[in-house]
């Protein structure tokens, strides 16, 4: 007989309930079993009576999702719980419903523990991340504020006018919200930048995210003041709302627009039409408001917003944009030192049904660009208007693609992105001609041409808008579903600016169609960033995908290119992808293309490319070997591969107390004051080398550190990639718990090499052996866990393929080695840590690999024992002191989307 069942199910009905309920009477009234069951309001389809009922049953939990507009849980999945190890599993179709369990036509599959152990693993995995994840609330039949609001989520679409967000609990934010924060965090407490942009799509929860934001500063700023502005009514009293939910104050905050008066200032939603006819600046200090908000902050260019910029000095300035640029040109990044603090990737939001999903054509282009006019990193315009304005055969081709691609003309809402105003107002010319409605505009169209543009967009009029401003506000209409790329695109960030002017969400809208027009490119232009954007991180090349299917992309996305343009693409990769003379001439005409000079930090950042891309793990490229090979600079003197090879340990370094260390030390500053110190030096040369510096042939650590650095050159180029990592760290470190010295940073990344340095084990005089995943650091009482997420059959044998993964952000699963038993001395220490005076701490990596690099870790700081089951291996559940961070999380639980 069954110990516990576990239900996971969309919605609950009490027809099916009544068929059950003796059984689970039957069975709850047992005192060693356990009934666990989670279920949502989705489409308030649960009925009240159920829950309530099976909520009074004894040994019996229930956890509801109350949240379903990004995070739709349509499982209906049934687990049978067995000590024998005969457990079972229905996973299919129904949920408790009368129809799914009597005459309904139902799929489902019955599945054993025995006959199908991985299925069966994956659903307890699953439901208990499920269960731990803080969506879903526990109901507590006896809790009147935990009824109301259930019965209240049930009945809002009947009953409106309830006003049942007051029932509220405790708002929390989404991971990917979370990341966002994190990021803030990283761009005060690192950077010391408190002027910040948040750019992110429509639907992600910017609002949300700047009240949590203002809710931690208040937490060390007692009544701070706070000024929210915005352009429009309607945002602003969606707003005050959002804020009095995350502060639980529903007082909170006075509006001042329209009608709305406020009866005091020190928490104020105002417009910026209201700010600047009440003169604000003339009767408060620079100084009054705390923390400023302005929303849309793209309209922050404006004369409007001018006075109110440039007068007050609060102590955080927070901008909210969907779109960090303006079509007339006027930079908004000024108020920001030129940074973005967070921006949110394209699959990302995609997968948490934030944007829309997108079918992406690739369709041959007759055009042939190789021997085109390439300046300053692009095509000439005047040279591609001029092939595109010659004749209509492009035209044609362009119109009976989108009538091949397109289910029905009549329903599309089109953008076409175009090189100049003459090639939009060509193309508008020709698509009219042949009777499907269009017009061009670009910025010199007057505001109710715009205006009226997008009214008969929406009411289909119109069906396509030409454009030559990548970021004209008239054209920024959620209900475009088809864009039209009709000219190379040389940026990846335009081209995902443009692609996602079709990506908001919008009702009767299943996914966004875009066609790209593609030809022989100029040997200069790189095909991999626009399918990199889409695609996102793969473990695959770009050529594998290209060439097998695209196996990355977000769910429910398509990518398909015509025969020519899909060859076109695999060989412009070939040329381009890391290929040694595309990168040379990138580097030779680098100053001439940018007006920048030629840095290891502009170079990423004007290819975008990474640290790990730029460099190749067999040491064979630097940006010392590239100016020589460029002819940039005269200098017969190089070093070995193997010197290349060694700095790959510096790439995922983003402590900043290391970082400035090192920079410190190889500028010159090479006596240690410290132990710290020591320990530090001591990991920048097991960065470089494996063995003690006796067995390598060095005299001591310094000398060892200097066969590395002796050339000028190398010193140099080492110096460029801490610096560049000392710019571009994203996580606020935490400091280590530990009693003894140990230079680790919570959060941060090292390899393995380099915590043992850290700890102390390997030192100046030795290097000892160490390959296992576990070690204990006796003289510390230190264990530590060295832990893959993701374990492959090729780098793990099965008695290592241990079930390693994050229930929650503070919660995480690991497996012993297989070897170890309950009874084992090093089991029973882990048991009995806290008690014997021990510490745990967790590294993880997702992968042993990055591509042809080893994977760092991330250290997680220390952890509790929680419980513990199973023999060889038995498995942990251990309790971390800090939460895991945001972006961590999702690769360390991949069975839930959160």
């Amino acid at each position: 007989m069954a110990l516990t069942i576990d239900l996971l199910v969309s919605f609950i009905k009490w027809s099916a309930i009544i068929q059950l309920i003796t059984e689970l009477k039957e069975f709850t009234k047992r005192e060693d079993v356990r009934l666990r069951i989670i279920t949502t309001t989705y489409m308030q389809a649960t009925e009240y009576k159920a829950i309530q009922e099976l909520a009074k049953l004894p040994n019996t939990e229930i956890r509801i999702n109350y949240e379903t507009k990004h995070a739709r849980m349509h499982a209906k999945s049934y687990l049978f719980k067995r000590k024998t190890g005969f457990s079972t599993a229905y996973i299919g179709s129904s949920n408790l419903s009368n129809p799914a369990l009597t005459g309904g036509l139902e799929w489902n599959v019955k599945v054993t523990e025995k006959e199908s152990f991985d299925i069966v693993k994956k659903f307890k995995v699953s439901f208990e991340s499920y269960w731990n994840n803080e969506s879903f609330e526990i109901f507590d039949p006896e809790d009147e504020r935990c009824c109301k609001k259930l019965w209240n989520e049930l009945k809002k679409d009947k009953y409106n006018g309830l006003n049942h967000r007051k029932l509220q609990t405790t708002i929390r934010p989404y991971v990917y919200q979370q990341e966002i924060l994190d990021r803030l965090s990283a761009e005060r407490k690192v950077y010391g930048h408190y002027h910040n942009l948040i750019q992110a799509a429509t639907g992600v929860g910017k609002t949300i995210i700047a009240a949590f934001d203002y809710k931690r500063f208040r937490e060390t700023h007692n009544r701070a003041r706070l000024l929210f502005v915005a352009h429009r009514k309607e945002i602003l009293k969606q707003s005050i709302q959002k804020f009095q939910e995350v502060l639980n104050d529903f007082n909170f905050g006075e509006l001042y627009v329209g009608g709305y008066k406020p009866g005091d200032i020190e928490h104020l939603f105002i417009s910026i039409q209201s700010f600047n006819s009440a003169d604000f600046t003339e009767w408060t200090s620079r100084d009054y408001y705390d923390f400023i908000i302005v929303d849309e902050f793209h309209h922050a260019a404006a004369k409007s917003y001018q006075d109110l910029l440039n007068y007050y000095k609060p102590k955080i300035l927070l901008g909210l944009t969907a779109t960090p640029e303006r079509m007339d040109g006027k930079d908004i990044l000024k108020y920001f030192d030129g940074r973005i603090a967070s921006t949110m990737f394209l699959g990302e939001a995609i997968n948490r049904n934030l944007l829309c999903k997108f079918q992406y054509f690739g369709v041959t282009d007759e055009v042939d660009y190789r021997n085109f006019k390439w300046t300053r990193g692009r095509y000439d315009i005047n040279e591609l208007e001029k092939v595109y304005t010659a004749d209509t055969r492009r035209c044609a081709l362009i119109l009976n693609s989108v009538k091949y691609y397109v289910s029905d003309i009549n329903e599309v809402k089109g953008l076409g992105f175009c090189v100049s105003v003459a090639h939009a107002e060509y193309m508008a010319k020709y698509f009219n001609q042949h009777k499907v409605p269009s017009i061009a505009l670009s910025a010199k169209s007057a505001e109710d041409i715009r205006n009226d543009a997008r009214q008969d967009l929406e009411k289909g009029k119109i069906k396509f808008i030409f454009v030559v401003d990548l970021y004209n506000e008239g054209v920024d209409i959620p209900s475009i579903n088809t864009i039209l790329f009709l000219r190379p695109t040389e940026s990846a960030t335009v081209f995902l600016q443009q692609l996602g002017r079709g990506l908001r969400i919008c009702p009767g809208k299943d996914y966004l169609t875009v066609l790209d027009f593609i030809g022989q490119a100029n040997k200069k232009y790189n095909f991999a960033m626009k399918f990199k954007a889409m695609v996102g991180k793969s473990r695959k090349s770009l050529k594998k995908q290209l060439e097998d299917g695209f196996s990355s992309l977000p769910r429910g996305c398509y990518i398909e290119l015509q025969k020519c343009a899909k060859e076109y693409v695999l060989e412009n990769l070939k040329q381009t992808n890391n290929n040694k003379n595309i990168m040379i001439e990138h580097v030779r005409t680098f100053k001439e293309d940018t007006g920048e000079e030629l840095t290891l930090e502009n170079f990423l950042e004007k290819y975008e490319m990474s640290l790990y891309e730029f460099y190749q793990s067999t040491g064979s490229r630097s940006l010392h070997r590239l100016k020589k090979w460029a002819k940039l600079i005269q200098d017969d003197r190089d070093v070995e591969n193997k010197i290349y090879r060694m700095m790959n340990g510096l790439f995922h370094v983003d402590s900043a107390r290391l970082l400035d260390y090192w920079i410190r030390y190889i500028k010159g500053d090479k006596i240690p004051k410290s132990e710290e110190e020591i320990r530090m030096r001591n990991m920048l040369y097991y960065t470089f080398h494996k063995k003690y510096p006796a067995k390598s042939g060095f005299k001591d650590i310094d000398d060892g550190i200097e066969s590395v650095l002796h050339e000028n050159f190398v010193r140099d180029e080492v110096l460029q990639i801490l610096e560049y990592n000392r710019k571009h760290i994203r996580v606020v470190a935490e400091k280590n718990e530990y009693s003894f010295v140990c230079p680790l940073d919570i959060h941060c990344r090292y390899n393995t090499n380099q915590i043992m340095a850290a700890f102390g084990y390997f030192t100046e005089n030795e290097s000892p052996e160490f390959r296992e995943g576990v070690k204990y650091f006796k003289d510390k009482k230190t264990d530590i866990f060295l832990i893959n997420l993701n374990k492959s059959e090729k780098e793990f044998s099965p008695s290592t393929m241990y079930e390693d993964y994050a229930i929650n952000s503070t919660l995480f699963h690991w497996q012993s080695q297989s070897q170890d038993g309950e009874k084992r001395e090093r089991i029973k220490r882990y048991i009995h840590h806290k008690r014997r005076g021990n510490t745990i701490s967790l590294f993880v990596r997702e992968f042993k690999k990055n591509g042809s690099y080893t994977a760092p870790y991330t250290f997680l700081g220390n952890a509790d024992y929680m419980k513990h089951s199973g023999e060889r291996p038995v498995s942990f559940v251990w309790k971390l002191h800090q939460p895991m961070p945001a972006e961590l999380l999702p690769k360390a639980n991949k069975s839930i989307v959160m």
